[in-house]
């Protein structure tokens, strides 16, 4: 029986799952964040030797657990730096006597890439499609089927992110304080953003935004308030939301353009926070996509990135 390894590396947690050769998920385990970029390598290393060492022992196995195969499905590695980095890790991984495996790894059997790729193949469950992940951040990667792949998008919240619940709900602040200050037409977004942070005056949203030094997750946390604004029929609310599906669009459609034809059949996978709104900001997303593109199929999640990542190693076991 062959086994591998499929792990997800985020900002957040990192997730492990150990996978036979007949595609079953024997073990799951999680730990915590694996962005190297962000908490260091000896950090980054711990999560990912505490999620594997998680679904190992949740795995009833009683041969031994030998990997012949792993996939690192990592946030922020995408250039030959970042993998020459990973691949150190993955030598450190091989040299620690803790775990309970025993490694038969080749090169050939090591896959290394963004977290992107991974959502994409667990998502649509093959890794040809496009993935569009619209969270706290926004990026839309696509792969065909002759392994040609692009992105657009993923630059960050000051360069980039549209469409993602960061921008959502700056542009849901920003409006409120147009139409408080008289600039824009009245919004229900003063009276959203005064309950949901318990203000007096909206104007005291300077305090939270710049004296609290709030970060971008929670700043992107309060994208919810311009969604129930929406969904309650709000009009300033659904031109946000408008202006954040034309992005997603305009972003997936300029994939489909570079790598597919326009008339092939598609599976659109859609993750993340955003999509799971009030304002049914997904079937919006589907219509206006599905009206340029008549043959794409745009779909939630069949399984999780790290699902996708042990796909992916599997697939080095097969050539």
């Amino acid at each position: 029986m062959s086994y591998v390894l499929g792990i997800d590396g985020g900002g957040s947690k990192t997730v492990c799952v150990l996978m036979d050769d007949l595609y079953q998920v024997l073990g799951h385990g999680e730990a915590g964040p694996s962005n190297y970029q962000s908490i260091g390598i000896k950090a980054t290393l711990k999560s990912i030797k505490s999620a594997i060492h998680n679904a190992v022992e949740a795995a009833i196995i009683t041969n031994p657990v030998n990997i012949d195969a792993i996939c690192l499905g990592l946030a922020g590695v995408g250039r030959a730096a970042d993998i020459e980095v990973v691949k150190g890790l993955v030598k450190e991984l091989q040299n620690n006597k803790c775990l309970p495996i025993t490694w038969a790894l080749q090169p050939a059997n090591i896959v290394i890439c963004n977290d992107a790729l991974i959502a994409l193949v667990g998502g649509v469950g093959q890794p040809v499609g496009i993935v569009v992940a619209a969270g706290t951040g926004s990026i839309v990667f696509g792969r065909n089927h002759q392994g040609d792949t692009k992105r657009v998008g993923g630059w960050g919240y000051i360069l980039g992110d549209e469409g993602s619940a960061y921008k959502i709900a700056i542009a849901g602040m920003n409006a409120a304080l147009k139409s408080y200050d008289g600039r824009e037409i009245s919004t229900s977004l003063i009276e959203g953003f005064k309950q949901h942070l318990d203000l007096e005056n909206i104007e005291d949203l300077i305090e939270v935004v710049y004296r609290r030094e709030w970060g971008v997750k929670q700043i992107a946390a309060l994208a919810p308030v311009v969604d129930f604004a929406a969904a309650s029929g709000d009009i300033v609310a659904n031109i946000i939301i408008e202006d954040a599906v034309k992005e997603l669009v305009k972003a997936t459609s300029t994939i489909i353009d570079a790598i597919f034809s326009v008339d092939s059949a598609l599976e659109v996978v859609t993750t993340g926070s955003v999509w799971r709104g009030r304002c049914k900001i997904h079937e919006r997303f589907a219509a206006s996509l599905v009206k340029k593109f008549p043959n794409v199929n745009v779909i939630f999640p069949r399984y999780e990135p790290a699902y996708g990542a042990g796909l992916l190693a599997l697939q080095t076991t097969q050539n």
